[in-house]
Order: structure tokens, then sequence, then C-alpha cells
């Protein structure tokens, strides 16, 4: 199996000791950059679909995929079924989204604090 290096984005092994503190701090900003790539993905294919269904201005559409992915819901009223029907998948791809961002962000985090755990474990002869 191939030794994994630092600077990887995959997490060190649980008999590894701990990364320092800048290392962690470039894997939170690594995460970060990943977790905003996804949100602009996601807000771009917002504001395409209201563009193309129900056919907004560039503004509008920014606005309304801005306020669904925010999780606030729509400004402008629908008036094509395929707007609808856009808006209403696209509402349930922004709550899987949130929750698939708030994990990049929160697992370079969570892992940390296991991984500390587990240490203090072998240390604690448990």
């Amino acid at each position: 199996m191939k030794q994994l290096t630092k600077g990887t984005l995959l997490f060190e092994h649980k008999h590894e000791p701990l990364i320092s503190k800048q290392e962690f701090a470039l894997r939170l900003i690594n995460n970060g950059v990943i977790g905003l790539s996804v949100l602009v993905a996601a807000w771009l294919i917002g504001i395409i679909g209201y563009r193309l269904t129900e056919g907004m201005p560039w503004i509008d559409a920014t606005l309304n995929a801005s306020m669904i992915l925010g999780g606030m819901g729509p400004v402008d009223p629908l008036h094509t079924t395929s707007a609808k029907l856009f808006a209403s998948f696209y509402a349930i791809f922004s709550g899987v989204v949130f929750l698939a961002v708030f994990g990049i962000l929160a697992a370079p985090v969570y892992h940390r604090i296991m991984h500390r755990f587990h240490l203090e474990e072998e240390k604690g002869g448990a």
C-alpha cells in the first residue's frame, strides 16, 4: 500500500503524530477552497437554471439562486412549469450542498479532535 505524504488531501493515520498548527491551518484553507468551489458551482447551476427555465435577467437569476442556496427561498414568483420544477429540485439540491460543504469544512477539525483523543488514549495505556 502506498504511503501517504503530508500535504495530500487525506488525513494522517491514527498512529502517526499530530500535524503541526501550520499544516493544520493549510488543511483548513485547502478544505475552505474546496467548500467554496462547491458553493460557487452550485450557485452557477442555480443562476443558469433560472435563466433558462424562467428567462430571468442575469441579476434576477443570481438573486433567486442566492436566496435558494442560502435557505431563504425564491424572491420572484415563477410562472412556467419548468421553472417551478427546477426550483423544487434546486432547493433540495441546495440542502444537500449545504450538508456537504459543512462536512468538508468540519472534517479537519473533527479529525484533529479525534486524532488527539486517540493519541492521548495510547499514551495513557488504555
